[in-house]
């Protein structure tokens, strides 16, 4: 794995896109492993007949991963180190089988009280187009010297 290339102050400007980060084939295995992961054990994520029961098609991923996807395509950007505030809103489910697809726009470069900062906006989508995750981020860049 490549390491994440570091971001500066100087480098971003207004209008910048944030990498995407494409999660392929969302798999009933990989809402299991987060299941185990954060203690989330609804039904809902993992058992096909309870899905049925309460009128779905099948079951459907967490919203925290979703927005876990989401992060990670910012904090591939901007550093972990560097985030200073990530929100999210939940829009639509992604089903097993969907691809969903992460990117962002910088909004807004600025500094104060010595601090550089950039914030930005979020979406994932899935491969029909539809919002899944709305959001936005904020992080404080170091300067290159």
């Amino acid at each position: 794995m490549a390491a994440r290339k570091k971001l500066y102050f100087e480098d971003v400007k207004e209008g910048d896109e944030v990498p995407a980060f494409v999660v392929e084939n969302l798999t009933r295995t990989d809402l299991v492993k987060y299941a185990g992961a954060s203690g989330d054990f609804n039904p809902m994520h993992h058992d096909q007949t309870f899905a049925e029961k309460a009128g779905l098609p099948t079951v459907f991923s967490h919203g925290m991963l979703n927005a876990g996807f989401a992060s990670k395509c910012v904090t591939d950007y901007v550093g972990r180190e560097n985030l200073r505030k990530f929100k999210v809103r939940f829009a639509t489910r992604v089903w097993p089988g969907d691809t969903i697809t992460c990117k962002g726009t910088v909004t807004k470069k600025y500094e104060a009280n010595g601090k550089r900062v950039i914030e930005g906006d979020l979406v994932a989508t899935n491969q029909k187009g539809e919002t899944a995750i709305s959001g936005s981020f904020s992080a404080e860049l170091p300067l290159r010297g």
